[in-house]
């Protein structure tokens, strides 16, 4: 959607003018929370901008993170945090939700308040020039408290279908697709993700 992209634009233009910015004591939007359902784009996009920006892209899986250690959690989270602000880089810390999750809620362990606390400490104290970018799923599961440490909330949504048929075309465009009845295959794929819609066009084409 237009509206996406443009926001997603104003981040690339604000990261490749960083040091335009810190001239004037500004900082780009850095701490990015991506938020929807599966398949929509939300990893793509980290791609997407590490491809644009020129840098590397490192994926943080936060359900490996935890560990039945006390301690050993948060000194590897500092080990990560203490590698983006020494390399500029993409670092997209997937499954957001496994750190994020609301504290008090039935799944709320010590172990992990602890760990989520030390990753808002990190986060505001942010001083390098990487860009963060956090994928969730769930934001119904995430804690406030992570709303307000991040510079930038990007909501993803199911595809339309304009989308649908839009990624369909692109999918399909070095094949014959004159016989397709978009009409009815359009109806059949309502409800899918833009993921589950990119299978399904490669199928076809197989």
């Amino acid at each position: 959607p237009g509206a996406l992209r443009q926001r997603l634009n104003r981040i690339l233009r604000e990261q490749k003018n960083f040091n335009k910015l810190r001239e004037h004591f500004l900082r780009p939007r850095q701490k990015i929370l991506l938020l929807g359902p599966p398949g929509c784009g939300k990893t793509m996009t980290a791609h997407a901008l590490a491809a644009e920006l020129g840098l590397p892209l490192f994926i943080v899986r936060l359900d490996g993170l935890f560990t039945k250690f006390l301690g050993e959690t948060g000194s590897k989270l500092r080990f990560i945090f203490d590698a983006i602000e020494q390399n500029r880089a993409v670092y997209l810390f997937d499954e957001f939700d496994s750190l994020g999750l609301a504290r008090g809620s039935q799944y709320d362990v010590a172990e992990m308040r602890r760990v989520l606390n030390s990753f808002l400490g990190f986060l505001e104290n942010l001083h390098g020039n990487s860009l963060i970018i956090a994928a969730s799923n769930h934001p119904e599961a995430l804690d406030s408290a992570l709303f307000r440490r991040f510079d930038d909330l990007i909501r993803y949504s199911m595809p339309t279908r304009l989308e649908v048929e839009q990624v369909l075309r692109g999918h399909l465009a070095s094949v014959d697709s004159t016989q397709v009845d978009w009409p009815a295959v359009l109806q059949e794929l309502e409800g899918l993700s833009h993921a589950e819609v990119a299978r399904v066009a490669s199928e076809a084409m197989k």
